[in-house]
C-alpha cells in the first residue's frame, strides 16, 4: 500500500490554551513531547488504573509485540496527550476542549470518562463523528458512537 502512495492518516488532536493552539500526534510521546508531559501522562495512567481503568489492548493491531508495549502505544494516542497537556496547563475545574481529526478509539473514550471523574473536569472532545461531553465519569453519547 505504501508503494501506491496509500497510507494511514495519523491521529491529531488540538487543544487551545491561552489563545495558542497545541497539536499532538499519536505516537508523539516517544520523541516530541516534554519531559513534564511524559511524567504527567505516566502518573495519569497510574491514577486511572487505581480507579478501575483497564487499557483495551485489543485495539492495537501489532501481533508481534507484548501487552506492555501495546499499553505504551495506547498511552500516546493524541487525545490522551492533549488532555494531559490540558490538565497540566489549566486551572482545576476548567473545561478541557479537544478537537481530533479521526474518531476517538474505545480506549481513549474510556480513559476520558475516568479522567473527568477523578479530576472533576468536563472534557469536550470533538471527533470526526460527534461531540463527546465527558462529565462525572459519563459521556453524552451514552457510550454509543
Amino acid at each position: 500500500m505504501i508503494q501506491r502512495g496509500v497510507g494511514k492518516i495519523p491521529g491529531c488532536s488540538s487543544i487551545e490554551i491561552n489563545n495558542i493552539v497545541h497539536e499532538f500526534f499519536s505516537g508523539d510521546g516517544v520523541h516530541y513531547v516534554s519531559t513534564a508531559l511524559h511524567r504527567a501522562l505516566d502518573e495519569l495512567m497510574k491514577e486511572l488504573k487505581l480507579v478501575g481503568y483497564v487499557p483495551d489492548t485489543s485495539l492495537v493491531f501489532h501481533a508481534d509485540i507484548g501487552e506492555e508495549d501495546k499499553e505504551i502505544i495506547l498511552r500516546y494516542h493524541s487525545e490522551k496527550l492533549a488532555i494531559a497537556f490540558g490538565l497540566l496547563n489549566t486551572l482545576p475545574g476548567t473545561t478541557i476542549r479537544v478537537v481530533k481529526n479521526l474518531r476517538v478509539c474505545g480506549d481513549c473514550h474510556s480513559a476520558a470518562k475516568f479522567i473527568s471523574l477523578i479530576f472533576n473536569r468536563e472534557i469536550i472532545l470533538r471527533d470526526v463523528q460527534r461531540f463527546h461531553h465527558f462529565k462525572d465519569g459519563r459521556c453524552s453519547c451514552g457510550d454509543y458512537w
